[in-house]
Protein backbone atom coordinates (compact mmCIF):
# COMPACT_ATOMS: atom_id res chain seq x y z
CA UNK A 1 0.00 0.00 0.00
CA UNK A 2 1.07 3.56 -0.58
CA UNK A 3 1.76 6.26 1.95
CA UNK A 4 -1.76 7.56 1.31
CA UNK A 5 -3.28 4.47 2.92
CA UNK A 6 -6.77 4.95 4.22
CA UNK A 7 -7.14 6.10 7.78
CA UNK A 8 -10.53 4.38 7.79
CA UNK A 9 -10.42 1.12 9.71
CA UNK A 10 -11.12 -2.10 7.83
CA UNK A 11 -14.36 -2.52 9.78
CA UNK A 12 -16.56 0.15 11.30
CA UNK A 13 -19.49 -0.20 13.66
CA UNK A 14 -20.84 2.92 15.30
CA UNK A 15 -23.52 2.84 17.98
CA UNK A 16 -25.54 5.74 19.32
CA UNK A 17 -28.90 7.47 19.17
CA UNK A 18 -30.61 4.07 19.25
CA UNK A 19 -28.83 2.98 16.06
CA UNK A 20 -26.03 0.73 14.96
CA UNK A 21 -24.26 1.88 11.79
CA UNK A 22 -22.32 -1.01 10.33
CA UNK A 23 -20.52 -2.17 7.23
CA UNK A 24 -22.57 -3.54 4.35
CA UNK A 25 -22.16 -7.30 3.87
CA UNK A 26 -23.07 -9.88 1.24
CA UNK A 27 -26.04 -10.82 3.42
CA UNK A 28 -27.49 -7.33 2.80
CA UNK A 29 -27.51 -7.63 -0.99
CA UNK A 30 -31.09 -8.93 -1.16
CA UNK A 31 -32.39 -6.05 1.01
CA UNK A 32 -30.68 -3.27 -0.94
CA UNK A 33 -33.09 -3.08 -3.91
CA UNK A 34 -36.06 -2.66 -1.54
CA UNK A 35 -34.24 0.23 0.13
CA UNK A 36 -32.85 2.00 -2.93
CA UNK A 37 -35.12 1.21 -5.89
CA UNK A 38 -37.56 4.06 -5.29
CA UNK A 39 -38.45 7.21 -7.25
CA UNK A 40 -37.46 9.54 -4.38
CA UNK A 41 -34.01 8.01 -4.10
CA UNK A 42 -33.61 7.98 -7.88
CA UNK A 43 -34.55 11.67 -8.04
CA UNK A 44 -32.69 13.17 -5.07
CA UNK A 45 -29.53 11.04 -4.92
CA UNK A 46 -26.81 9.84 -7.29
CA UNK A 47 -27.73 6.22 -6.47
CA UNK A 48 -28.29 4.30 -9.71
CA UNK A 49 -31.84 3.64 -10.90
CA UNK A 50 -33.33 1.19 -11.42
CA UNK A 51 -31.62 -0.43 -8.45
CA UNK A 52 -31.60 -4.20 -8.91
CA UNK A 53 -29.47 -7.14 -7.78
CA UNK A 54 -26.64 -6.17 -10.12
CA UNK A 55 -26.73 -2.60 -8.74
CA UNK A 56 -26.58 -3.99 -5.19
CA UNK A 57 -23.44 -5.99 -6.00
CA UNK A 58 -21.89 -2.96 -7.72
CA UNK A 59 -22.71 -0.72 -4.71
CA UNK A 60 -21.14 -3.15 -2.25
CA UNK A 61 -18.03 -3.41 -4.43
CA UNK A 62 -17.87 0.40 -4.76
CA UNK A 63 -18.28 0.86 -0.99
CA UNK A 64 -15.31 -1.43 -0.40
CA UNK A 65 -13.24 0.34 -3.07
CA UNK A 66 -13.96 3.81 -1.63
CA UNK A 67 -13.04 2.59 1.86
CA UNK A 68 -9.77 1.09 0.61
CA UNK A 69 -8.94 4.36 -1.17
CA UNK A 70 -9.64 6.34 2.01
CA UNK A 71 -12.25 8.41 0.17
CA UNK A 72 -15.52 7.37 1.82
CA UNK A 73 -17.31 4.94 4.06
CA UNK A 74 -20.85 3.72 3.37
CA UNK A 75 -22.59 2.13 6.33
CA UNK A 76 -25.92 0.39 6.72
CA UNK A 77 -28.32 2.11 9.12
CA UNK A 78 -29.77 -0.45 11.54
CA UNK A 79 -31.40 -0.33 14.95
CA UNK A 80 -29.63 -3.42 16.26
CA UNK A 81 -26.87 -4.37 13.86
CA UNK A 82 -29.31 -6.54 11.88
CA UNK A 83 -31.54 -5.64 8.96
CA UNK A 84 -30.49 -2.53 7.02
CA UNK A 85 -33.02 0.31 6.94
CA UNK A 86 -30.96 2.76 4.91
CA UNK A 87 -27.45 4.04 4.38
CA UNK A 88 -25.24 6.81 5.71
CA UNK A 89 -22.09 7.89 3.92
CA UNK A 90 -19.10 9.91 5.00
CA UNK A 91 -16.91 11.25 2.21
CA UNK A 92 -13.66 13.16 2.31
CA UNK A 93 -13.71 15.83 -0.37
CA UNK A 94 -11.84 19.05 -1.12
CA UNK A 95 -14.86 21.03 0.07
CA UNK A 96 -14.94 19.22 3.41
CA UNK A 97 -16.08 16.12 5.21
CA UNK A 98 -19.48 15.38 3.70
CA UNK A 99 -22.27 13.18 5.01
CA UNK A 100 -25.01 11.75 2.84
CA UNK A 101 -27.88 9.40 3.58
CA UNK A 102 -30.81 7.50 2.15
CA UNK A 103 -33.54 5.74 4.11
CA UNK A 104 -35.69 3.03 2.58
CA UNK A 105 -39.29 4.14 1.97
CA UNK A 106 -40.73 1.62 4.45
CA UNK A 107 -38.54 3.01 7.24
CA UNK A 108 -39.09 6.75 6.93
CA UNK A 109 -40.68 8.90 9.62
CA UNK A 110 -38.67 7.33 12.46
CA UNK A 111 -35.88 9.90 12.62
CA UNK A 112 -33.36 7.40 11.24
CA UNK A 113 -31.62 9.88 8.94
CA UNK A 114 -31.31 12.56 11.64
CA UNK A 115 -29.90 10.09 14.15
CA UNK A 116 -27.54 8.48 11.60
CA UNK A 117 -26.22 11.91 10.57
CA UNK A 118 -25.57 12.81 14.22
CA UNK A 119 -23.70 9.56 14.87
CA UNK A 120 -21.64 9.93 11.70
CA UNK A 121 -20.86 13.58 12.48
CA UNK A 122 -19.65 12.55 15.95
CA UNK A 123 -17.40 9.95 14.31
CA UNK A 124 -16.00 12.59 11.93
CA UNK A 125 -15.26 14.98 14.80
CA UNK A 126 -13.86 12.42 17.24
CA UNK A 127 -12.02 9.98 14.97
CA UNK A 128 -11.13 12.04 11.90
CA UNK A 129 -10.54 15.38 13.64
CA UNK A 130 -12.91 17.12 11.22
CA UNK A 131 -13.52 20.76 12.09
CA UNK A 132 -16.78 20.88 10.12
CA UNK A 133 -19.05 18.35 8.47
CA UNK A 134 -21.30 19.30 5.61
CA UNK A 135 -24.46 18.17 3.88
CA UNK A 136 -25.06 19.09 0.24
CA UNK A 137 -28.73 19.07 -0.66
CA UNK A 138 -31.35 20.64 -2.85
CA UNK A 139 -33.53 23.31 -1.22
CA UNK A 140 -36.61 21.68 -2.77
CA UNK A 141 -35.89 18.41 -0.95
CA UNK A 142 -37.99 19.28 2.10
CA UNK A 143 -37.24 15.98 3.87
CA UNK A 144 -33.48 16.55 3.64
CA UNK A 145 -33.79 20.18 4.73
CA UNK A 146 -35.70 18.90 7.78
CA UNK A 147 -32.95 16.34 8.50
CA UNK A 148 -30.29 19.04 8.26
CA UNK A 149 -32.18 21.35 10.61
CA UNK A 150 -33.05 18.65 13.16
CA UNK A 151 -29.45 17.40 13.17
CA UNK A 152 -28.22 20.91 14.08
CA UNK A 153 -26.79 21.97 10.69
CA UNK A 154 -27.07 25.54 9.44
CA UNK A 155 -27.19 26.79 5.88
CA UNK A 156 -23.76 28.14 4.92
CA UNK A 157 -23.27 31.33 2.94
CA UNK A 158 -21.38 29.69 0.09
CA UNK A 159 -22.13 29.44 -3.63
CA UNK A 160 -24.56 26.78 -4.82
CA UNK A 161 -23.06 23.64 -6.33
CA UNK A 162 -24.65 23.23 -9.74
CA UNK A 163 -24.52 20.44 -12.23
CA UNK A 164 -26.51 17.78 -13.98
CA UNK A 165 -27.07 14.18 -12.95
CA UNK A 166 -29.32 11.54 -14.46
CA UNK A 167 -30.37 14.05 -17.12
CA UNK A 168 -31.65 16.72 -14.75
CA UNK A 169 -30.03 19.91 -13.48
CA UNK A 170 -29.45 20.36 -9.76
CA UNK A 171 -28.38 23.14 -7.41
CA UNK A 172 -27.07 22.01 -4.04
CA UNK A 173 -27.00 24.12 -0.91
CA UNK A 174 -24.23 23.46 1.60
CA UNK A 175 -25.23 23.00 5.22
CA UNK A 176 -22.59 22.82 7.94
CA UNK A 177 -22.09 21.62 11.48
CA UNK A 178 -18.96 22.75 13.29
CA UNK A 179 -16.99 20.70 15.79
CA UNK A 180 -18.57 21.14 19.23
Amino acid sequence: MSSTTSSFPERIELAGEGLVLRDWTEEDLTAMPELFDHPDIAYWTPIVSPFDDAAAHARLDRARQLRAEGTAVLLAITVDGGAPLGEVMLRRAPEGTEIGYAVGPAHRGQGLAVRAVRVMAAYAFEQLAAERVILELEAENAASVAVATKAGFTLLDVPLITGEEKGRPFALQTWGLDRP
